[in-house]
């Protein structure tokens, strides 16, 4: 992720649907938007996952689309991340979304890797990242979404450690800040 003061880190929020609910957003987070154009989201569709290159232009509507399903996957996330009922407009929106037909494996003539059938539509790929939303919020890992335990970090994720005790979007990021404000004030207070 890339910090709009500079700087970047390594986030992996554990699934592609929240990596696509990272990429920008409302209000405040709107410093943080990656997808302006039809074409960033076709770009960012293509890196993986879920390495879908859009072979239809995407269009102006996909976009608003988009921008509305991870507005929805926001709010799920941080919804079940405190425990709070979800939004009835975000599941609303993640259903709909997931309606259309998903992307379509197929297995390359050599039989060792794989690709999306053509055409490839960028309502696909949405439609394929809110059929992962819904499989994650009523899955075995739905009481692992999780929000960064930093008292200013909204990222959310998806904690796959096997004790379950991740805290931090990243440890290299709010991990370290956190473990240096605990030295600087141990310190303050050792004589």
């Amino acid at each position: 992720m890339h910090d709009p003061k500079g700087g970047s880190f390594r986030f992996d929020a554990g699934a592609a649907c929240l990596d696509f609910a990272h990429t920008g957003g409302e209000g405040r987070y709107a410093v943080f938007e990656t997808l302006h154009e039809p074409v960033d989201l076709a770009e960012w569709l293509a890196q993986p996952p879920p390495a879908a290159i859009i072979t239809v232009p995407v269009t102006a509507r996909e976009l608003t689309a988009a921008k509305t399903l991870r507005q929805a996957i926001w709010d799920a996330a941080h919804a079940r991340a405190a425990n709070r009922p979800l939004p009835a407009e975000a599941i609303a929106v993640i259903n709909r979304a997931a309606l259309e037909m998903p992307l379509i494996p197929e297995l390359a003539a050599d039989g060792t890797t794989a690709g999306w059938t053509p055409p490839v539509r960028a309502a696909q790929a949405l439609s394929t990242l809110a059929r992962e939303m819904i499989e994650l919020l009523s899955g075995p890992l739905s009481g692992r979404i999780r929000e960064c335990a930093s008292d200013n970090c909204p990222l959310v994720f998806v904690d796959t450690s096997r004790p379950g005790a991740r805290r931090w979007c990243a440890m290299e990021r709010c991990g370290n800040r956190h473990k240096l404000r605990a030295l600087r004030a141990r310190q303050a207070t050792d004589p």
